[in-house]
């Protein structure tokens, strides 16, 4: 998980922070040290960490700070605002042609930071707003490269341009321009060839694209997990052709995260996007104040918010009458298959626990230990060996019922009777909670309400 380390670190120090009633420079000072050790073990740039902490020396030991009403609290805000200082303070979009002119995207990057994918998540993200992209094979160097964007263009749906192995990348890039220019595609993404390294020929060739065509976002690609490296790579590129954006790609599997934290002061170029995972739809927008608040382990609860909105496909109605009948405990197995659908959209239980507030760092890991993916697995297949009439009435299950579900499920039967149970209790909990929750069903949030209100522990029953 992202930052787990740094996040774990970072709240021991605000921990024995908060624990003092005054502060002292001296506290401060010693807090510092902790918080500068966290960030180079975390493989930030060791400039970048010795600016960042006296940026906040210099603000929290201040006449106003130690003397406040609460100093510790006051020192962690100052934290997460020279956090967000350093990513970019403001989130930074890609920009596009107005009108139906047509927006030339170039992706580079080294091979193995995941370009090819990530030029299919931005096509696919960019479609969602109602952009028409066409996705064009410039790699004509890596084996299955151009098979690999076509596969990925025919998931997410969007046209692929390629000529073969046999053409110049710059040649393909410009009949690539021309096709999009007479089928009415206002987005071209070329996806061109990386290196095992920066090398002189890489370079050259992207140049010469850069000279001859008319491009309008170079967008670099870097695999977060590399650390300083990616810093590294960053700069060579934006040295050598200029870059207008950074991808962190595989954000989900970097534990320390110091590229994400040093990038951006490095190189002086926003982090646009961030991969978290391998999913196409896995592309998340980079906010640098809700990555601070993830780092803190404050959580990241807009996130969440965006991200169910965005993949779950339930209209105004649906999701007013979801909430109703949680509330009056009516909901039914049927509802169960849709809470997983929803939950399997968002990446997963994982995932939405990773946004919410205070399971950062070393608690995820907890958490994510006491999740038993295989026993989810197993209450899915029950629910679907299930007649759908009998996940619309479960109380026509009788033992016979329940034994034909069980070998359908190939589980033994005492496994069906304890998902039964869990689920009657679980309508009962819902029912007395009915008065709590909210008056009004939120679009999209239903289900997931349901799901994360009741959901119970090791293999539990997800209401």
């Amino acid at each position: 998980m992202a930052f787990e380390s740094l996040t774990d670190k970072l709240q021991n120090v605000f921990k024995n922070l908060r624990s003092k009633g005054k502060l002292t420079e001296e506290d401060v000072k010693t807090a510092l040290k902790e918080v500068k050790l966290a960030l180079l073990e975390a493989d930030v740039n060791f400039k970048v960490v010795k600016q960042f902490v006296n940026s906040v020396k210099e603000r929290a030991v201040g006449e106003e700070v130690l003397n406040g009403l609460n100093p510790g609290q006051m020192v962690i805000k100052i934290v997460n605002e020279e956090m967000i200082s350093l990513m970019g303070s403001e989130t930074t979009e890609l920009k596009m042609q107005p009108g139906k002119a047509i927006t030339v995207i170039m992706m580079c990057g080294l091979n193995g930071a995941g370009k090819t994918t990530t030029s299919a998540k931005i096509a696919g993200k960019l479609k969602l707003k109602g952009k028409k992209c066409l996705l064009v094979a410039a790699d004509v160097y890596r084996p299955a490269a151009i098979k690999q964007l076509q596969i990925n263009g025919e998931k997410q749906e969007v046209e692929v341009f390629a000529m073969g192995d046999g053409q110049k990348p710059l040649d393909i890039a410009k009949a690539a321009i021309s096709h999009a220019e007479k089928n009415g595609h206002n987005v071209v993404i070329i996806d061109t060839a990386g290196r095992q390294q920066i090398d002189e020929d890489l370079m050259a060739e992207l140049s010469e694209m850069k000279e001859k065509l008319d491009i309008h976002q170079t967008l670099l690609v870097v695999d977060a997990c590399t650390g300083q490296m990616a810093v590294d790579v960053a700069k060579g590129f934006d040295e050598r052709i200029g870059v207008d954006g950074v991808i962190l790609s595989k954000m989900d599997g970097d534990a320390r995260g110091g590229a994400a934290l040093s990038i951006r002061a490095v190189t002086g170029k926003p982090i646009i996007f961030v991969g978290m995972g391998e999913k196409l739809s896995d592309l998340e927008q980079f906010y640098p104040d809700r990555m601070a608040s993830r780092i803190l382990g404050m959580g990241d609860v807009l996130s969440l918010i965006e991200k169910a909105s965005e993949n779950m496909e339930v209209d105004e109605e649906k999701a007013k009458d979801q909430m109703a009948r949680l509330k009056k405990g009516k909901f039914d197995f049927e509802d169960y298959l849709e809470s997983m659908r929803q939950m399997r959209n968002m990446g997963g239980l994982s995932s939405i626990l990773s946004m919410m507030p205070g399971l950062g760092g070393s608690k995820m890991g907890d958490l994510e230990s006491m999740i038993d993916e295989k026993q989810l697995a197993r209450t899915e297949a029950i629910v679907l060996s299930m007649t759908k009439k009998e996940r619309q009435n479960p109380d026509l299950l009788n033992p016979s019922r329940k034994h034909r579900i069980a070998r359908g499920a190939g589980v033994d039967i005492a496994e069906v009777n304890r998902l039964v149970k869990q689920f009657e209790q679980s309508r009962k909990m819902m029912k007395q909670m009915g008065g709590m929750m909210g008056k009004k069903g939120k679009r999209g949030m239903g289900g997931l309400g349901g799901l994360m209100g009741g959901m119970g522990g090791r293999g539990g029953f997800p209401f």
